[in-house]
């Protein structure tokens, strides 16, 4: 596995996470939980584009990535 492969793993499940968090914040009714739910999806939102920079940091700039891809092909 590469670092390209995880970072895009973590991504997919933290997209999923965000998903989940904006779901509950609908379904319920209490105050409270609403507003934890939503700074939850936003935390995730700020994960998400955390590792989305890194990830297209990793394509378009890293000699190391290039190097592996162009050995995979």
């Amino acid at each position: 596995m590469t670092v390209l492969s995880d970072l895009q793993k973590c991504k997919a499940i933290a997209l999923q996470a965000q998903g989940t968090y904006e779901t509950f914040e609908q379904a319920t009714q209490d105050p409270t939980a609403k507003q934890m739910f939503k700074d939850l999806a936003n935390d995730m939102q700020r994960h998400v584009q955390v590792l989305d920079n890194r990830i297209q940091y990793l394509k378009h700039t890293n000699e190391l990535n290039y190097e592996q891809q162009k050995q995979q092909q």
